[in-house]
């Protein structure tokens, strides 16, 4: 395996231990965010996007990485989207939950793993439509907050920091 293999996996199994302290594998917890009573998994996303920007964003500064936007595809990120939250509010799982969830031995989490195989089989399949059908609906190219406004990205990490914090103070009120 390669050096970037090795690190990918330890990043994922770290990841995986992380959502197991977390808690956010357990049914219950998805359940209550699909139904907006337990922001658990929604904290513990934030908290990692959160720390995850700042990072890349040093590691780019430095020269380590090179930042390259996906382009911005409406088409592709509303079907995908509705495919995605359908697929969580039908198995009780998103695709990081599942598999940890498998991890932890809970066997009743197989099944929506096979369905993000089966999915990504299909896609794979349906490649050549989606290129010419949802990939050509309203293409907006590659952009990102910061260049949309025209500001460096440390403009608007601290106002998504300040945005979070206080969603997560509001969280805590409600008890959520």
């Amino acid at each position: 395996m390669s050096t970037d293999q090795w690190l990918g996996l330890f990043t994922g199994v770290l990841f995986g231990f992380f959502l197991q302290k977390g808690r956010v594998l357990r049914f219950e917890k998805q359940v209550g965010a699909m139904l907006l009573k337990d922001m658990t998994i929604l904290k513990f996303m934030l908290s990692a996007i959160l720390v995850g920007m700042v990072g890349i964003h040093f590691l780019a500064d430095a020269g380590v990485i090179a930042l390259s936007h996906k382009p911005m595809n409406l088409g592709a990120v509303l079907l995908g989207g509705a495919l995605f939250g359908a697929g969580w509010a039908v198995m009780g799982y998103c695709p990081g939950t599942s598999i940890g969830a498998l991890g932890e031995g809970r066997w009743h989490a197989i099944f929506p793993v096979f369905g993000m195989v089966t999915g990504a089989a299909l896609y794979a399949e349906l490649y050549p439509f989606f290129k010419s059908t949802v990939y050509a609906w309203n293409d907006l190219g590659k952009i990102g907050v910061a260049e949309s406004l025209g500001v460096s990205f440390w403009v608007v990490i601290p106002v998504f920091w300040a945005g979070v914090v206080a969603l997560f103070i509001w969280f805590e009120k409600k008890g959520l």
